[in-house]
């Protein structure tokens, strides 16, 4: 292709080179990557020509004038090479001959003179300066040279890659350290930022060592729109920048053809998202690369692992869930998944990560998102619980949820998403944007999940508090009517719905009341009364105001304001509480199926087993606990029932997702709601002949439980959940003491609960249980062994050795 008059540099003069530069960057018709080619096209003439005829040296340009990629103030970083022949004064002069004129134009030059052995001798000492011979590029003299050069620098580089690629990382993670993240920035730094252009070249240098490569998808086009931007601060400020100020950002927008600066930064946003993904997902390669090279865990895998053809050794794969495995440190889809017979697979697969503290392999997310059908609408009652369970699992959810995200799974399950998507956030109180913001909102919610009852909901309204941002007019307005929509959607019934679109509704309530008003004047607590008008909805609320101001930034909550809403929070409560209605009726008598069950259970004096199927949607439309397998067990009334029974169902891997108990004529009903971590369900005949053995010691239930246990624990460790709370609900039952009992649901959990409830000497008489996501919410009706409620003391007492129980 022949340079145009506008972009040829005529001869080595300053001057001819400056009116085709001049012209090029204000009066051409190109932008984007070609005008940055074109300009250092440009350059390159003028710089060969001012080195001229040379033996034995040659220029190079290195950097990002090495890749070609010149914005208008960009520094030249150039090398002279030279092969050591001619003595020092004649090379000075030729340096010199370059140097000047470049100066004398005003340009920012990064030089340097070299022989090819002191390069490399400088890039072993010296990371970056390696990092820039990996872009080495000829301009003029002996191309030999150059040659030499870039084979010597990418040889080195490879054979260093173990221990260069982690001083590598460490500088990344220092930068970030210091300069934030790109996409939550409101005056980012487009090259040092997390997720900004430093980054992207890091990415080709780890491709350039062969051990790990970037997920190219969209990182090209990522990195073009952050060079693009960058191009036009330069031109806009006049200044070599990389600096997006507030001030100049509509300029920068109009620039690019933007309709304004939120526009600009949710592109550039968008781009750093991109950019950041692939550098957690690369330097996670990095890393699983490396251990593998270390010799060490190959070793083990060679004394313990599983040997397969030619003694090659299969990493290990965990089961997590249905279709999902670990393996390598990653949550990967099984052998078996089969993404498009199953739509909750994506959620499931991202729970289980999560909860597992696993980040969500890549290839397993973009499989997810090319094969997996879209979800029924409403969405099953599995899929709305992998979601809980998802938000539930606290810090570990951010980066599942990116993985998600990054491959559009996000926008497609909940589609009000994508108008909140990196959308910025101007109030300089806020430390994220909208998606991001409602995330970590999330996040902080699953810390306060043991203070409510229903966490499925406080997780929910975390996740869609903000959903009505950037619409026209009040945004919780808005936020309540996209609520309604995308909550009937995910699968909750008429009431649970109503309750979600209050907590939108008036998610600024509490705080707004409490720190703009008198709190002893009637009208203030009547305000919040009238709005939020169930006691168990205050307390949603109450929760949801302190997880959006923690998730905010520091400046958005203090002890100031968290006494004022808890003060407020306390009248409403108060004042709602003269007619309340009791939280749970007495349960009426049994059907005459689970009759039936319990004289099979006294006739022989044993176990009686039965296991059925509850299609989905003949739930209750405000039930809060799902359907599914329905297991009904009778035993005649003896020590252990519940610790043994519930320690069954663990060791054949069912999951309570909720269950019903009650003493019926001297025998112990227990109506179970479960599902299959993974696999097929045991028969039933299967499951009373172990729960005999268990009841008479031959199957030792503790102990197996107690291995599992441990393993679930090992794959797990480092991962906190908020502690388990277990109280006494005064007022709950006039023949019965009820405790409470909120905790992370896990393997075992209920069985742990009965062994301790045995362990203080109390008669469970009935019992609530319901599993929401990843949280317990049970209540348990126990008495003395005369069958009377306990005494204040030994409630509170056995309270909370249930509770050391469950925290140890």
């Amino acid at each position: 292709m022949t340079d145009t008059p506008a972009t040829t540099a005529s001869d080595s003069r300053p001057d001819g080179y400056a009116a085709a530069r001049l012209r090029l960057l204000h009066q051409g018709a190109l932008t984007g990557p070609p005008r940055r080619a074109a300009l250092a096209r440009l350059t390159d003439q003028w710089l060969a020509a001012l080195l001229g005829e040379a033996h034995g040296v040659a220029l190079v340009a290195v950097g990002g004038y090495g890749r070609g990629e010149l914005s208008p103030r960009s520094d030249l970083d150039v090398m002279l090479l030279h092969d050591g022949s001619a003595d020092a004064s004649k090379i000075a002069a030729i340096a010199d001959r370059v140097w000047y004129p470049v100066w004398d134009m005003g340009l920012a030059l990064d030089h340097s003179v070299r022989t090819p052995a002191e390069a490399r001798k400088t890039a072993a000492g010296d990371l970056k300066v390696h990092l820039g011979l990996l872009d080495a590029r000829h301009l003029g003299g002996d191309e030999r040279l150059t040659a030499a050069l870039r084979a010597t620098a990418y040889a080195d580089w490879r054979a260093q890659a173990p221990l260069r690629l982690p001083e590598l990382r460490e500088l990344g993670e220092d930068r970030a350290r210091r300069q934030g993240e790109l996409r939550f920035l409101l005056e980012p730094d487009l090259k040092e930022a997390r997720g900004g252009l430093r980054d992207a070249t890091a990415l080709r240098a780890v491709a350039a060592s062969w051990l790990a490569d970037a997920p190219r998808e969209g990182l090209e086009r990522a990195r073009g729109l952050l060079l693009d931007t960058r191009d036009a601060l330069h031109l806009v400020t006049g200044r070599a920048t990389d600096r997006l100020a507030l001030q100049e950002q509509d300029q920068i927008a109009t620039a690019l053809g933007l309709s304004g600066a939120d526009a600009l930064l949710r592109e550039v946003y968008e781009a750093a998202r991109t950019v950041s993904y692939a550098a957690d997902v690369t330097w996670r390669e990095v890393g699983r690369v490396l251990r593998a090279r270390s010799g060490r865990p190959r070793l083990r895998r060679i004394l313990g692992g599983r040997g397969g053809r030619g003694g090659f050794v299969e990493p290990e794969r965990v089961p997590l869930a249905e279709g999902v495995v670990e393996q390598d440190g990653e949550a990967v889809l099984a052998r078996t998944a089969r993404p498009e017979r199953d739509p909750v697979l994506p959620l499931r697969a991202a729970a289980a990560a999560a909860q597992a503290g696993l980040p969500l392999s890549p290839h397993a997310a973009r499989r997810l998102a090319a094969t997996a059908g879209p979800l029924p609408v409403p969405w099953p009652a599995e899929a709305r619980e992998a979601l809980v369970t998802l938000l539930g699992a606290g810090e570990p959810a951010v980066a599942v949820w990116e993985a998600l995200d990054a491959e559009g799974l996000v926008s497609r399950l909940l589609p009000e998403w994508e108008h909140v998507r990196s959308r910025p956030q101007r109030n300089p109180v806020h430390r994220w944007t909208v998606d991001r913001h409602l995330v970590e909102t999330a996040v902080r919610a699953a810390a306060l999940a043991r203070g409510v009852g229903r966490p499925d909901l406080l997780l929910v309204a975390a996740l869609l508090h903000d959903i009505g941002k950037g619409r026209p007019g009040d945004h919780s307005t808005a936020g309540e009517a996209l609520t309604r929509e995308a909550a009937a959607r995910i699968g909750f019934g008429p009431a649970d719905t109503e309750v979600l679109a209050t907590l939108v509704r008036h998610h600024l309530l509490l705080v707004e009341t409490a720190t703009r008003r008198d709190l002893d004047d009637p009208a203030t607590v009547r305000a919040v009364t009238d709005a939020v008008a169930h006691p168990g909805t205050l307390e949603l609320l109450h929760a949801l105001t302190e997880a959006d101001a923690l998730a905010t930034g520091p400046a958005a909550w203090s002890a100031w304001r968290a006494s004022l809403v808890a003060d407020l929070a306390r009248r409403a409560a108060a004042a709602l509480a003269d007619g309340a209605a009791p939280d749970r009726p007495a349960p009426g008598p049994p059907s005459a199926e689970d009759a039936r069950v319990v004289a099979e259970a006294l006739r022989t004096g044993g176990p009686a087993v039965r296991l059925r199927s509850r299609p989905e949607g003949t739930a209750p439309d405000d039930e809060a606990v799902p359907v599914g397998v329905e297991l009904t067990i009778a035993v005649p009334e003896q020590p252990g029932v519940l610790p043994a029974t519930a320690g069954l169902l663990a060791l054949h891997r069912l999951t309570v997702r909720a269950a019903e108990l009650r003493a019926v004529d001297g025998a112990l009903l227990m109506n179970w709601r479960v599902a299959t971590e993974f696999g097929s369900l045991p028969e039933p005949a299967q499951l009373r002949n172990d729960l005999v053995r268990v009841l008479d010691g031959s199957l030792d239930a503790v102990a197996r439980l107690a291995e599992r246990e441990a393993a679930y624990s090992d794959r797990r460790r480092g991962i906190t959940h908020a502690p388990p709370r277990v109280t006494v609900a005064t007022g709950g039952s006039r023949d019965a003491t009820v405790l409470e009992v909120r905790a992370q649901d896990a393997p075992g959990l209920l069985h742990r609960i009965g062994r301790a409830l045995e362990a203080a000497g109390v008669w469970v008489r009935s019992a609530h249980v319901s599993t929401l996501g990843s949280n317990a919410v049970d209540a348990f009706y126990v008495t003395t062994g005369e069958g009377v409620p306990l005494t204040s003391g030994a409630a509170a007492s056995v309270a909370l050795e249930v509770e050391q129980v469950l925290g140890g």
